[in-house]
């Protein structure tokens, strides 16, 4: 199946086990497109495919309490480096596990299992980004996650995976220093469909040219309602608010599990 969305092909797609070893391929026949209506029709044919997809996982995310993060950004922003960094203060303390999302190699979910963490590699061949599908696969062969996380690290892309919701309770954007400030603007899908703006590598902000202010700014143009955390995964600074967030909204979810356990039992209690 090729992305009637960004025109990606998805004939590679491989998705790997927790200890690196690929046991599982699916794969998609190439679509023929030979005109406008038909490219508009494949198109709403795959989001609703995937739609489908995410609401399955998402009921599921919600039956084990498991709160699902959709990391997304642009290559080079740091997003493995921050992952590892999460790791590090989490673990032990929750179940935890990452789905790892990269067109090739296991490099970023080896960084991962080095860090203590279960990583399940999908390499997307020639896709630029993971859809609801891909998850559904993965979540099989991940190890019971009941009540903790599950960090989801899309393909370094900030234009491909904003059209594809994966069930995740929030989509959480990165952007760091490095890049452009003005991203925002020229990107505005991804930072419109994202809960939470983390700036990385403000370490490095004295030596680069960036608007911390105007890139805020130009974020909250396209979605005010958009979180925003600095911090640097490299020196710590900024990763306390982080690691709270997640626990704020881990327990959040955990709540939600909760109420409704308490309504189904009271409802099972009314027809005794």
């Amino acid at each position: 199946m090729m992305c009637g969305v960004c025109g990606c092909g998805k004939d590679e797609v491989q998705v790997g086990s927790t200890n690196g070893h690929r046991h599982d391929e699916h794969q998609h026949k190439p679509h023929q497109m030979d005109d406008t209506r038909r490219l508009v029709q494949i198109e709403q044919d795959i989001l609703s495919e995937n739609a489908g997809y995410a609401v399955a996982n998402r009921e599921l995310f919600e039956q084990q309490a498991l709160l699902a993060l959709n990391l997304v950004s642009s290559p080079g922003s740091g997003k493995t480096s921050l992952l590892t960094a999460t790791i590090t203060r989490l673990s032990g303390q929750v179940p935890l596990a990452v789905i790892e999302g990269d067109q090739q190699t296991s490099r970023d979910a080896e960084r991962i299992r080095a860090a203590s963490a279960t990583a399940l590699q999908i390499n997307t061949g020639k896709g630029c980004h993971l859809d609801a599908h891909m998850i559904g696969h993965a979540m099989q062969q991940l190890p019971n996650l009941q009540g903790g996380l599950l960090f989801i690290e899309n393909v370094g892309n900030l234009v491909c995976p904003a059209g594809f919701y994966l069930g995740e309770a929030h989509r959480v954007v990165i952007l760091s220093v490095t890049e452009g400030d003005d991203k925002p603007l020229k990107y505005p899908d991804i930072f419109h469909h994202s809960d939470l703006l983390l700036i990385n590598k403000i370490d490095l902000l004295p030596y680069v040219e960036f608007d911390l202010n105007a890139c805020i700014d130009y974020a909250r143009r396209i979605n005010p309602d958009i979180e925003v955390i600095q911090l640097s995964a490299r020196t710590g600074e900024g990763m306390e608010s982080w690691v709270d967030w997640v626990n704020q909204r881990r327990q959040q979810r955990l709540q939600q599990r909760i109420s409704a356990l308490q309504a189904e039992a009271i409802r099972l209690e009314s027809l005794l």
